[in-house]
């Protein structure tokens, strides 16, 4: 038997064999008590590292989807602040027919970055989906567009800004 002193107090180490000798009795639902005692630890330690990994992964998952919804709105703010340019450009073409191979090849980039002009042709039925009646003429029951005022666009298959129309009522 060896005995120390440690800052808790006496500590006793006692071998096999002078524990065989000594003949100590052990009370089995104590130790069956500690047991149970030390698995209840563990079960709420584990039931409390699962929820803390849970929350972290949702926590993630928000701040990824945050991040995308970030990225999705920038993109649109900057694609809606070309749309002027495009206008333009449009008016431009218009007014002097070499500027077309400009507009054909501007309308060509655009379109690889998910970027269209909705078609809309005049005498076709209104669609206040993608048009917004500006005017009107005559009265009556069916609206038919009768001019495009302003082209809309189409961006990632959502309306990004809807085509200004005249509209004529038959």
């Amino acid at each position: 038997m060896k005995i120390r002193k440690n800052d808790d107090g006496l500590e006793m180490k006692i071998s096999g064999e002078e524990l065989k000798k000594a003949k100590v009795k052990v009370d089995a639902s104590e130790i069956e008590a500690e047991i149970r005692e030390q698995n209840e630890k563990v079960a709420e330690l584990t039931g409390d590292l699962q929820r803390t990994r849970a929350d972290f992964e949702n926590y993630r998952k928000q701040v990824e989807m945050q991040r995308a919804s970030a990225v999705q709105a920038a993109k649109f703010a900057t694609v809606a602040k070309m749309l002027p340019l495009l206008d333009d450009i449009d008016r431009a073409v218009a007014s002097y027919e070499e500027l077309k191979p400009l507009a054909k090849s501007l309308e060509k980039t655009t379109g690889e970055l998910g970027l269209s002009k909705i078609a809309i042709e005049e005498g076709a039925e209104f669609n206040p989906e993608i048009a917004e009646a500006v005017m009107a003429e005559g009265d009556g029951d069916k609206e038919t567009v009768g001019e495009v005022l302003r082209p809309g666009y189409y961006y990632e298959k959502g309306v990004l800004r809807p085509a200004m129309v005249k509209i004529v009522k038959i």
